[in-house]
């Protein structure tokens, strides 16, 4: 069971990234899945999440910037990331939860597997 966290980089303010989250050994579509980030000296935030039945969620700094979706012929889940700041700056993890409830969304002890993270730096 292994969840695979992609698609970091370095990009300039005002700039996109599209993060992957594939999982292998199991199923993401039989649960949800949540982005979180944590930047130098802060506490893990929840960025994003998509429920089991497909309601998603967004934290207010990065609801109409960011998108997450998924693709379950791939197995993955995508989280596009478009008008970047500086304050975006972060590791982001992708993490799964395996039931309906979307409740709670932004607590990191809800979830079951967790990516391994991946920086995203945004910076001129």
């Amino acid at each position: 069971v292994q969840l695979q966290a992609s698609g970091g980089g370095l990009v300039q303010p005002g700039g996109s990234l599209t993060l992957s989250c594939a999982a292998s050994g199991f199923t993401l579509a039989d649960g949800g899945v949540a982005w979180f980030r944590q930047a130098p000296g802060k506490e893990r935030e929840g960025v994003s999440y998509i429920s089991r039945d497909n309601f998603i969620y967004y934290v207010d700094s990065v609801r109409g910037r960011f998108t997450i979706f998924r693709d379950n012929a791939k197995n993955t889940v995508y989280l596009q990331m478009v008008s970047l700041k500086p304050e975006d700056t972060a590791v982001y993890f992708c993490a799964w939860y395996s039931g309906y409830s979307a409740d709670a969304w932004r607590q990191s002890s809800r979830y079951t597997y967790w990516g391994q993270g991946t920086q995203v730096t945004v910076s001129s």
